[in-house]
C-alpha cells in the first residue's frame, strides 16, 4: 500500500465533483490473451469504436479494462488461457497499464504528471505472474521516473472508486448475464438517487450520507469497545500456540471495513426486472429474445443518460461487444444515437467493438476510431484511424458528414480497410460496384466512397487523410459556363478539390482524376439525362468496349502509373482542366 504524505488528503475523503470526474485517457495492453509482447495502445475518448476483422483481439481490449477494475476480488485473477499461448513465461507476463485523467492532486504530487493539454494524469500498471492469483499493481512515480511498488489511492477498493465504473456487455452473453447487466445498470441508478435524497431539502447532507456517517461512528466505537477483548483473545491463543511453537505469539487486528457503503443498502444487491405486454404476463428478461434484451439495454442506458445527474456520482464506462447483433435496422440507428448521446452527460465513456459502419458517426466531436488487426507473425496491432482533435473538421465538414451518414449509413466502410476511391456521385459508384461484382478477385478490397456531391469531396478527403496511405478522387470537370451562358458553380468547385493537394500530409497520397466534361461523355461518348446509374449499369453489362473503358479508369484510380482512357485526366491545377 502506498505511503501517504502528511500533506496529502485521504483519497477516500476527497469528493468527486460533477465537473471534474475522472476520465480514462489511455489503455496499454501487453502479453494478454492474443495480444503479444508489442503493446497495443488505445487512446480513449468519449466514444471509441474498435473496428477490424474477426478474431483480431478487439474483445481482449475490452476485457483488459474490465479485469483491472475487478482488482481486490477473484474476478481479477487470470486463467491459464489468458497468458500468451496458455504458457506462463516470466519474460512475457500479462500487463495492463491504465492512464487516468483526474481533477485534483489528492493522490499526491509523486503520482501526478501534467499532459500537453495541461490535464493531470496518473499511470498505474497491473502484472500477473501466475494464473488464479491476484496481480501486482504498481504506480508510476514521476519524481523517480520509474514504476513503484507503492500505488496512488492505496487499497484496491478505494482506488477503484476513483476510476470510472465498467459495465461489460458481451456479444454472445447468456440471457442470465444480459439480464444481470441490465439489472446492474438500474441498481446503480437507484443507488445514485438514494445517495442524493434529502428528506429535508434544506439539509447540508443527504439522508444517505448521514447514515454512512453513523455507520462509521459505530465501527469506530465497536473497535474501541472490544479492544480489551481482543487483547484477551491474543493472550489465550498465544498461550496454546507457544507450547507447539516456543516464542511465537498471535496478534489480531480487527480493522473496520473501509468501504462502508458495502455494509448498507436499502435494496437487494440486484433488482428483479420483468418484461411483458401491457395487460399480459410479465416474465424475467432472461426469458425474452436476444433483440428484446438488447433493446431493453438501450432503453435503460437512455434513461440513465437523461436522468438527473447526482452531484458526486461516479462516472461509468460502457464496454460493448458488437451492439448491432440481433437488432432490427431501425433499432441499430436508434442504438447508435443512444450510445453517442451517453457522454453528453459528462458521466459516461463508451468503448465498443463493431463490424457495422453504421456505428461510426464523424459528425460528432467525441469519436475515436481504432482499427485492430493482426500484423506480422499474427501479432495483434492497433492503429488510431481517426481522432477529432487531429482531424479538425470544420462546421461545414461536420454537416456534410452528417448528411452523408443519413443518405448512406454504410458510408464509413472505409474504416474497415481496403483501397479507397472517392467518387462524386451515384453513376460512378454504380459502375465501379458492378465491376467489383464482375471481377471479385481483382477488386475484393475496393472501397468506393460516394460523396454525393462535388462540394462534399473535400470533407471526405479530410477524414481519409487521417489514416489512409493513399487514395484517389474521381469527379467531373464540368464546364466554366452553364447552358444559358452563366457562371457554372460546379466548375468553381474544382479549385476546392485542387486545394486538397496543399493540405498537410496530402503530398503523394492524394491523386486527382477528372472526366471531361463528365463521366458519361468521357466513358460512353454521349450525354445521359435520365436514370444515369441504371444506364451505366446496362452499358457495362452489355457493351464489352464500354466495360473495358470503365475498368481502365478504375485501374488508373488504383494505380497512378496505369494509363487512363481517353477523356479522363490526372490533374493538379485547375489550368489542367481547360
Amino acid at each position: 500500500m502506498a505511503t501517504k504524505k502528511k500533506t496529502d488528503p485521504d483519497p477516500a475523503e476527497v469528493p468527486l465533483d460533477a465537473a471534474g470526474r475522472p476520465r480514462l485517457h489511455k489503455l496499454v495492453v501487453r502479453n494478454f490473451r492474443s495480444i503479444g509482447v508489442n503493446p497495443v495502445e488505445i487512446e480513449l475518448d468519449d466514444i471509441v469504436v474498435l473496428v477490424g476483422p474477426n478474431n483480431a483481439g478487439k474483445s481482449s481490449i475490452l476485457r483488459a479494462y474490465e479485469v483491472v477494475m475487478k482488482h481486490g476480488s477473484k474476478e481479477c485473477h487470470l486463467i491459464a488461457d489468458d497468458f500468451p499461448c496458455g504458457v506462463v513465461d516470466p519474460t512475457r507476463l500479462p500487463e495492463v497499464e491504465l492512464q487516468t485523467i483526474v481533477s485534483n492532486r489528492a493522490p499526491g504530487d509523486r503520482w501526478i504528471e501534467t499532459t500537453s493539454e495541461g490535464e493531470l494524469l496518473i499511470r498505474e500498471k497491473w502484472t500477473w505472474d501466475s494464473p488464479n492469483k491476484a496481480p501486482v499493481r504498481r504506480g508510476y512515480d514521476v519524481e523517480k521516473s520509474s514504476w513503484d511498488e507503492q500505488v496512488p489511492w492505496g487499497a484496491p477498493n478505494v482506488a477503484n472508486a476513483r476510476r470510472p465504473l465498467p459495465h461489460r456487455i458481451d456479444a454472445f452473453a447468456s440471457p442470465d448475464v444480459q439480464a444481470s447487466a441490465i439489472a446492474s445498470l438500474i441498481a446503480d441508478l437507484l443507488r445514485g438517487k438514494v445517495a442524493a435524497f434529502k428528506s429535508d431539502p434544506g439539509a447540508e447532507k443527504s439522508d444517505y450520507a448521514l447514515v454512512i456517517e453513523k455507520i462509521r461512528d459505530l465501527q469506530t466505537n465497536v473497535v474501541s469497545a472490544t479492544e480489551d477483548e481482543v487483547r484477551k483473545i491474543e493472550r489465550e491463543i498465544s498461550a496454546y500456540l507457544t507450547r507447539v511453537f516456543p516464542g511465537h505469539k498471535v496478534k489480531v487486528d480487527p480493522k473496520p471495513e473501509t468501504d462502508v457503503e458495502r455494509t448498507f443498502s436499502p435494496f437487494k444487491s440486484s433488482p428483479e426486472v420483468l418484461m411483458g405486454t401491457d395487460g399480459g404476463y410479465f416474465s424475467s428478461i432472461a426469458h425474452q429474445g436476444s433483440g428484446a434484451r438488447r433493446t431493453l439495454l438501450w432503453a435503460a442506458l437512455r434513461y440513465l443518460k437523461e436522468s438527473e445527474d447526482a452531484v458526486g456520482s461516479r462516472p461509468h464506462v460502457l464496454l460493448l461487444d458488437e451492439p448491432e447483433i440481433c437488432l432490427h435496422p431501425s433499432a441499430i440507428r436508434e442504438a447508435r444515437t443512444v450510445l453517442y448521446d451517453l457522454p453528453t452527460t459528462g458521466r459516461w465513456q463508451v468503448m465498443l467493438t463493431s463490424h457495422s459502419p453504421i456505428f461510426i458517426d464523424l459528425s460528432r466531436d467525441n469519436t475515436t476510431v481504432v482499427r485492430v488487426f493482426r500484423g506480422d507473425a499474427a501479432a495483434v496491432q492497433a492503429t488510431t484511424l481517426y481522432r477529432p482533435r487531429r482531424a479538425k473538421l470544420s462546421d461545414d465538414d461536420k454537416r456534410n458528414m452528417k448528411l452523408l451518414n443519413i443518405c448512406d449509413p454504410y458510408l464509413h466502410e472505409f474504416f474497415f480497410g481496403g483501397r479507397q476511391v472517392i467518387v462524386e456521385g451515384d453513376t460512378e459508384y454504380t459502375a465501379f460496384s458492378m465491376l467489383r461484382e464482375v471481377y471479385p478477385d481483382e477488386y475484393s478490397d475496393l472501397q468506393v466512397i460516394r460523396a454525393r456531391g462535388k462540394g462534399v469531396i473535400p470533407s471526405v478527403a479530410r477524414v481519409l487523410l487521417q489514416f489512409s496511405t493513399s487514395f484517389s478522387i474521381l469527379h467531373d470537370t464540368d464546364g466554366p459556363k452553364t447552358a444559358s451562358g452563366g457562371t457554372n458553380p460546379a466548375w468553381s468547385m474544382n479549385s476546392g478539390i485542387a486545394d486538397i493537394l496543399s493540405w498537410p500530409n496530402a503530398a503523394g497520397r492524394v491523386h486527382l482524376v477528372a472526366c471531361k466534361p463528365n463521366f458519361e461523355v468521357a466513358l460512353f461518348g454521349q450525354e445521359v439525362r435520365d436514370e444515369k446509374p441504371y444506364s451505366a449499369l446496362v452499358r457495362i453489362r452489355t457493351d464489352a468496349t464500354a466495360r473495358s473503358r470503365v475498368k481502365a479508369l478504375l485501374d488508373g484510380l488504383l494505380d497512378s502509373t496505369s494509363q487512363l482512357p481517353q477523356g479522363c485526366i490526372r490533374w493538379s491545377a485547375t489550368a489542367d482542366l481547360v
